[in-house]
């Protein structure tokens, strides 16, 4: 079953895998299959079943994105964290006014 993608804005599906990761796992899977009758290694048929896993789409998110994200997250990419007072009633543009400064508390 090939579902077109909506709007013709996501990614072209078919079944739970997008036509990319498809390709790759039948590509591989041949591969694992060679692997297997030829030389009796199993390890590539495992790997398969692993991608074909991780790369299962629902609603447009996979669990590869997710460890993808994390690791960007987590391990990549510096973190920088800057602080604004946007909404403090205290200050205006920066500045602490004199009026609130100066009145006397009560």
């Amino acid at each position: 079953m090939y579902i077109y993608p909506s709007n013709l804005r996501a990614k072209p599906m078919m079944w739970l895998w997008e036509l990319r990761d498809l390709a790759i796992l039948v590509g591989a899977a041949i591969l694992a299959v060679l692997s297997i009758t030829q030389l009796g290694f199993t390890p590539p048929a495992v790997f398969v079943a692993v991608y074909a896993f991780l790369t299962i789409r629902f609603e447009d998110y996979s669990i590869m994105d997710f460890i993808t994200n994390a690791c960007r997250f987590f391990l990549l990419r510096q973190q920088q964290f800057r602080w604004r007072c946007g909404e403090c009633p205290s200050r205006t543009s920066g500045v602490i006014s004199r009026k609130n400064k100066n009145q006397p508390a009560g």
